[in-house]
């Protein structure tokens, strides 16, 4: 398992778009030198169009902009958003670019899932937070509940050295920035990734050490949930042994086949005195979680099989008691004013029909692992998208070629 504990840290949770967006952005626009950015998806909204007004605004400074997005999430960028960044000189590239087929997207596993902005070596933000209008409440009734930490002190040179690592093929000059090692708080901090090389499992063996320490209490609060078979039975035996486990999953869900999959696992676990929520305000998209008084985690990962066995996914893990005990204050009140509990009465009836399919996920997720190597390998490559060529002096630069759907594709 890879990763350092870092003492030193400050940290603070961000709930939503609404404490997310302002504080990440109101960084962006201090920057004096770098700032590093890797998300799943970008939208041309209000959220979007902030996003690429602060990075302009950054490289017009002479700050060093690095962009990466995810050849699926951001399929649907137009060429016009990315050709304003590109000609500001903003390095702009995107994960394992697939042409559609039959106009749909192809490149389905395999993800650069992860959520990261690292600003001048000194900051950094990491969670579940892409950049759409949807993670803020006057998007309506689907308007997504999530969660981000913005952290300060020597975890962020692990936060810099990942981002860079990532980008490194596509980038020619050294980073600008120089991260501190010097303790700016007293919380201790370590980050953990999930690729397709080295590193395939630290997120998952993380949080089956501490399910399997677990002395008191757990709660999970996943979009989606449809885990290992390894952190079912860990959940199931934290409960057998007295701990209190409270899940809370989708009640509202932004795609009906993932509250279906997580009830069949209702069941399994309910029958051992597992509580399960499910939060019917609005669509749950947090990946967070708490063990006990000390351990949290916050991040892009899921529990389900695209993120613990296909995705590049990253996530904090948290040792402080005072973060510990914010998150759980904030879960606890969710869970009593937004939430309905599943009863295992409720979920016995027609449990005849759902049986035969509780025992086939069951060896599914035992199998899935394995099954993962089957499914289409993607190389990692990184496309770098070019600003637009400069066209005669009586065309304007918004009438600019598009670059983004006319690059080749590298390695």
């Amino acid at each position: 398992m890879s990763g350092l504990w870092r003492d030193g840290n400050q940290i603070q949770l961000l709930i939503n778009g609404e404490e997310f967006y302002p504080r990440a952005f109101e960084c962006i626009r201090a920057a004096r030198e770098e700032v590093l950015l890797e998300t799943f998806i970008i939208m041309e909204d209000k959220v979007g169009f902030e996003l690429q007004e602060v990075l302009i605004e950054a490289a017009r400074r002479g700050v060093r902009v690095v962009l990466a997005v995810d050849g699926y999430g951001t399929a649907d960028l137009g060429n016009e958003y990315v050709s304003a960044m590109t000609r500001e000189g903003i390095k702009v590239h995107v994960f394992d670019p697939s042409p559609r087929r039959l106009g749909m997207r192809t490149n389905l596993f395999r993800r650069l899932h992860r959520k990261i902005v690292v600003v001048d070596g000194e900051r950094a933000f990491v969670g579940g937070i892409n950049y759409s209008a949807d993670h803020l409440g006057d998007f309506g009734d689907m308007a997504k509940q999530d969660y981000a930490v913005e952290v300060s002190g020597p975890i962020v040179r692990d936060l810099h050295s990942c981002t860079l690592r990532f980008l490194r093929p596509a980038l020619s000059e050294p980073s600008p920035a120089q991260p501190s090692a010097k303790p700016v708080g007293d919380v201790r901090i370590m980050l953990l990734e999930r690729d397709n090389n080295r590193h395939t499992t630290d997120i998952e063996q993380q949080y089956l050490a501490a399910l399997r320490a677990a002395k008191e209490r757990i709660i999970v609060a996943n979009a989606y949930f449809f885990p290992s078979y390894r952190v079912l039975r860990a959940l199931r035996n934290a409960a057998r042994r007295g701990v209190k486990v409270t899940l809370i999953l989708q009640g509202q869900p932004d795609m009906l086949w993932v509250q279906a999959f997580s009830r069949l696992l209702y069941n399994y676990l309910l029958r051992d005195g597992v509580t399960i929520y499910e939060y019917c305000q609005r669509p749950l998209h947090g990946k967070v979680a708490l063990v006990d008084q000390q351990w949290s985690t916050v991040g892009s990962s899921n529990l389900d099989p695209l993120s613990l066995a296909l995705n590049l996914e990253a996530n904090l893990f948290i040792d402080d008691r005072t973060f510990n005990q914010q998150l759980h204050e904030h879960l606890q009140k969710l869970s009593a004013e937004h939430c309905t509990r599943i009863q295992l009465e409720r979920m016995l009836r027609g449990y005849w029909w759902r049986a035969p399919l509780v025992f086939m996920c069951f060896h599914f997720m035992r199998l899935f692992p394995a099954i993962a190597g089957w499914l289409p390998a993607h190389r990692k490559k990184l496309k770098p998208l070019a600003p637009p060529p400069i066209e005669p002096t009586s065309v304007e630069p918004t009438e600019a070629a598009p670059c983004y759907c006319k690059e080749e594709k590298t390695g």
